[in-house]
């Protein structure tokens, strides 16, 4: 898509004549793609080389029901037997997987990474997003391929990228349907795209309904109010068909979006997972990259005259998840680059009365090394720098946890006479259960039946208590062999424990 001339520097970006020279636009446009290639070499790389686990979700809401619609079978966490979630984010995985699988690869190391990497390179293409909704707000090429690198090449940004998750899946969508529909003087074309990439973002991840709302409010205030009906009418097309997934897969008009809601709204559900105070996600985005954070809140605020829309809106999905009582770091994905995007804003805000081209240029090139010093620093990160097992764990890195376990499981997939596994040193939320063990035989947790009840063959377990022959070893545990053959299991079941 050839760049999209910015607007004159007005409240809320009304169209007007590019700025900036050539040279300004050729330093720019060298600038995004060296800072989308390096951002999608750093996600591609450790999609490739971790195979561990932020939170279960990454593996039970999207990779394992995935895994059940193309495979056939996998383990059911509970949000999959309520129906507390939509289908369209395990969908949009198996698609990835059928695809793979269709090509041949149905060795679970193949369909994983290329899903893994598949989400790493959504990850990248949002700091492009970026770069556009920065442009659309009058920000030189420059200026908005700076922003697009607080994003791009960033520490905490690279660390959430290949992971499964819906706050991934949406963050493109966001990016571009802002990018779109928000900016005033906009076509009405541009505006109604923006908001059907809206719904689809909605339709991934409920939360980025917020999003839609606040896009109604900037129309409103804009006082553009035919514009305005009809990005409704097309968020309520959208609303029509999550109605009509959740109707032909739960039997339910909105079932999933009503016991979501009830489960985390009414009955305060997720709080059992841990609260934190409405700092949290200040704090811990200054622990998880300082630099990255101070350069980009500060550079956001002096955004505000050129975009206090988008401002607003960014903030108001901020404050809204700082007032839940659970959090985690994850839940901001999607608002991450829109804050690069103003950082993009503030950034030209900034310059635009400092005539020297090399200032500009210096400026520019600045931000970038302030977010590849952090790219750079990202296999570093613990588990606190992430705010994640902070009362247990917090100096513990944040990279490959539990990936021992299942570097195990994709070994265990490929030996022929394994009829049963049991897990002795984790609980399975926190593996990659069928995803990677990828055969259709009972797998149990630590608190399963005992080894003497002979309904499994294999045990993953500390060398110390691993009886029989190890087949496979991975860090500090082992993959062990206990017999030969198995006791049916007929009571067996698929529900995750």
């Amino acid at each position: 898509m050839p760049p999209v001339p910015p607007p004159t520097p007005t409240s809320d970006a009304s169209p007007g004549a590019p700025t900036g020279d050539i040279s300004e636009g050729l330093l720019g446009r060298a600038l995004l793609a060296a800072v989308v290639v390096a951002g999608a070499a750093f996600r591609v790389h450790w999609a490739l080389n971790d195979e561990g686990i932020y939170w279960p979700d990454e593996v039970y809401q999207s990779l394992e029901p995935a895994h059940r619609l193309v495979f056939g079978y996998g383990l059911k966490a509970w949000e999959f037997i309520e129906g507390a979630r939509n289908w369209a984010l395990p969908g949009l995985v198996a698609g990835v997987m059928g695809l793979v699988r269709l090509l041949g690869g149905t060795d679970p190391s193949v369909y994983l990474d290329v899903t893994k990497a598949f989400f790493a390179l959504l990850g990248a293409a949002c700091a492009w997003g970026s770069w556009r909704l920065a442009r659309a707000y009058g920000a030189s090429e420059p200026a908005a391929a700076a922003g697009a690198a607080l994003f791009a090449l960033a520490a905490v940004p690279i660390y959430f990228a290949p992971r499964a998750l819906s706050e991934n899946a949406s963050a493109l969508p966001v990016v571009l349907g802002l990018a779109l529909a928000l900016p005033r003087g906009g076509s009405r074309r541009a505006v109604l795209a923006g908001a059907s990439l809206l719904g689809l973002a909605v339709l991934l991840r409920l939360q980025n309904g917020v999003f839609c709302v606040g896009l109604l409010a900037v129309l409103a205030a804009q006082r553009r109010w035919r514009v305005a009906g009809e990005a409704l009418a097309v968020l309520a097309g959208w609303a029509f068909v999550y109605g009509l997934l959740d109707r032909l897969t739960w039997g339910g008009w909105f079932h999933s979006a009503r016991v979501y809601l009830e489960f985390n709204v009414l009955k305060d559900g997720a709080s059992a997972w841990g609260t934190a105070p409405f700092s949290y996600y200040g704090r811990v985005l200054f622990q998880g990259m300082p630099a990255v954070t101070f350069v980009t809140g500060v550079l956001a605020l002096l955004a505000v005259r050129r975009a206090p829309g988008l401002l607003a809106v960014t903030l108001l999905f901020f404050a809204l998840h700082a007032l839940q009582p659970h959090k985690e770091l994850r839940f901001l994905v999607p608002a991450l680059p829109l804050f690069a995007a103003l950082a993009g804003v503030g950034l030209d805000s900034l310059l635009a009365g400092w005539s020297p081209r090399s200032v500009r240029a210096g400026a520019a090139l600045g931000v970038v090394a302030v977010a590849a010093l952090s790219g750079l620093r990202a296999g570093r990160l613990t588990f606190g720098d992430v705010g994640q097992y902070e009362d247990s764990r917090p100096q513990a890195s944040a990279w490959d946890d539990a990936g021992d376990v299942n570097r195990l499981l994709l070994a265990a997939s490929r030996l022929d006479d394994l009829c049963g596994l049991k897990i002795e040193v984790v609980h399975l939320a926190w593996t990659g259960g069928y995803s990677y063990l990828h055969q259709p035989v009972p797998l149990y947790p630590p608190n399963g039946p005992p080894r003497g009840s002979g309904l499994f063959s294999h045990v993953i377990t500390l060398p110390g208590y691993a009886p029989g022959e190890v087949v496979a070893e991975s860090g500090p545990v082992v993959l062990s062999r206990l017999r030969e053959g198995c006791v049916p299991d007929a009571g067996y079941t698929w529900r995750l424990p």
